[in-house]
């Protein structure tokens, strides 16, 4: 694959064609290694994906499941905070609005310390949430809106949709952290901090 050909690319089915390509090069068995990867930058594409979750090419949103889920799994963020689109010999910028992939499914199995909760993403990640895949909530917008993240792999996080915030707070409890009462949750056997539990109280109020 030629150098500039993904930034090229005038449609999202030939851009597919072109990472599966590359994928095919590598073996094809699993998420292709991009931590690895070093291609040069190759300037930016026109794709975007919006904080519900939707990717646009071009500015058309991609209505095809396969095509998504081939281009998330070419996804990396890197240290300057970007997300690109990593190929063995290409790297291209794209545009992120909140956070690349949306949590829209959770299970817990478990009680008290044994619990575990397992996420299922829009593109087809399942995740349990613990020491290599924390959860981190972020209060934000003019609503004082809360917001859980969960890292999926690298520096890649899935926003919990709303609906799922609602059955993942619904399994918070009080747990005293360094001398503080905090409202967290518990997975794999880590506690992960939502707001300490004096402003849960005073927002119920």
């Amino acid at each position: 694959m030629a150098t500039g050909e993904i930034r090229e690319s005038t449609d999202a089915a030939g851009l597919a064609a072109l990472i599966a390509r590359a994928g095919a090069e590598t073996g094809g068995r699993g998420l292709p290694p991009v931590e690895r990867w070093n291609p040069p930058f190759c300037g930016d594409i026109d794709m975007e994906i919006r904080a519900d979750g939707t990717w646009f090419y071009l500015g058309t949103p991609i209505g095809r499941a396969p095509l998504v889920r081939l281009f998330s799994t070419v996804l990396r963020k890197d240290e300057d905070g970007r997300t690109y689109l990593v190929t063995p010999v290409e790297k291209v910028g794209i545009r992120v609005v909140d956070a690349p992939f949306l949590a829209v499914e959770m299970n817990a199995s478990g009680k008290g310390e044994a619990q575990t909760l397992t996420f299922r993403t829009n593109v087809g990640d399942v995740v349990e949430a613990g020491p290599e895949h924390p959860l981190r909530f972020v209060i934000a917008g003019e609503n004082s809106e809360l917001k859980p993240y969960l890292l999926v792999r690298g520096r890649l996080e899935a926003l919990v949709s709303r609906a799922v915030m609602y059955d993942l707070v619904a399994l918070g409890e009080t747990i005293a952290i360094d001398g503080v009462d905090m409202f967290a949750v518990r997975s794999g056997g880590m506690v992960f901090p939502v707001m300490p539990a004096a402003e849960l109280d005073a927002l119920s109020r």
